[in-house]
């Protein structure tokens, strides 16, 4: 069924949450939110964030709201599973979808839930850099490493070239998970490792590596090259037009950009773009999926 009036939506990030209404047509973003959650923070704490980032809506009674969540997550159900990966770890076994029917306004009808990189792959679809393509690839890079895979503005979680899921973290790298060679634990270790300093985050290890800190420099370019050489066979297989990132890691993408392509390594790699919508294009996802479903 096709819904006509604006969207609300929900966009989870690994230490944000941001609500907005999205205008389906156009696909403008208004009445933008964004508070900052503390993955490690208690259930109620969390969830209370959750609400707070939508509550300021004019939202009218038994609407559908589109939330994009990032994974490991029941996405029918509605029931978080995360467990051991750095964030929302006291939200294992919640029913995510259930306090949000309850508290959001308007008493939604439905909360359709969509895995955030899923979402922002769409959002690029619906109206940004992948607009028109038939197969596209969105990399998300920032706790961890999220991915969506596109098919005529489908989601595909199987296929040829898709990981397991859809899911990049699926992949290895040296024998590994994905995620123990870049992620924003994964880097922050290796500088630990390489240097003792324990404090510094990925955006100061990006500006220490600018300013020609050999440490910051090869940690990042090994990592980065890493993952592309890790995407590239699925990227290759899935035979992608395009490839969008996004993520909060795109602040460094002047750095990590080049790396990333180098890892590719192949002449004929599909065009590697940054996105233009980072802060708005899971939004945008999130409210085509209700528009598809609601």
């Amino acid at each position: 069924m096709t819904r006509r009036g604006d969207v609300p939506v929900l966009e989870v990030g690994g230490s944000h949450v941001t609500g907005a209404l999205v205008r389906p047509g156009d696909w403008t973003v208004h009445d933008a939110r964004r508070l900052p959650v503390r993955p490690d923070a208690d259930a109620q704490r969390i969830l209370d964030t959750f609400v707070a980032a939508g509550s300021h809506l004019n939202v009218g009674a038994g609407e559908c709201w589109g939330v994009a969540m990032p994974d490991p997550f029941d996405y029918e159900m509605g029931i978080a599973l995360f467990d051991g990966v750095g964030k929302f770890d006291t939200l294992h076994g919640v029913d995510v979808g259930a306090v949000l029917s309850r508290r959001l306004p308007g008493a939604p009808a439905r909360v359709a839930f969509v895995n955030d990189a899923d979402a922002f792959v769409l959002g690029e679809w619906v109206h940004g850099c992948a607009s028109g393509k038939r197969r596209c690839v969105g990399i998300t890079l920032g706790t961890g490493v999220g991915s969506g895979w596109l098919v005529d503005g489908a989601i595909a979680t199987s296929g040829a070239g898709v990981p397991r899921e859809g899911r990049a973290h699926h992949l290895v790298i040296d024998g590994a998970p994905l995620e123990q060679t870049f992620s924003s634990r994964a880097l922050r270790a290796a500088y630990a490792l390489a240097t003792g300093d324990r404090e510094t985050d990925v955006l100061e290890i990006a500006d220490r590596a600018r300013a020609g800190d050999e440490a910051a420099v090869d940690l990042l370019r090994t990592a980065t090259r890493k993952l592309g050489a890790a995407l590239a066979p699925a990227i290759r297989e899935f035979g992608a037009e395009i490839v969008v990132v996004g993520g909060s890691m795109t602040g460094s993408w002047d750095l990590l950009g080049p790396w990333f392509e180098q890892g590719l390594d192949w002449p004929t790699a599909p065009p590697v773009l940054l996105s233009q919508r980072v802060d708005t294009a899971a939004l945008i996802g999130a409210a085509a999926l209700v528009v598809g479903v609601c």
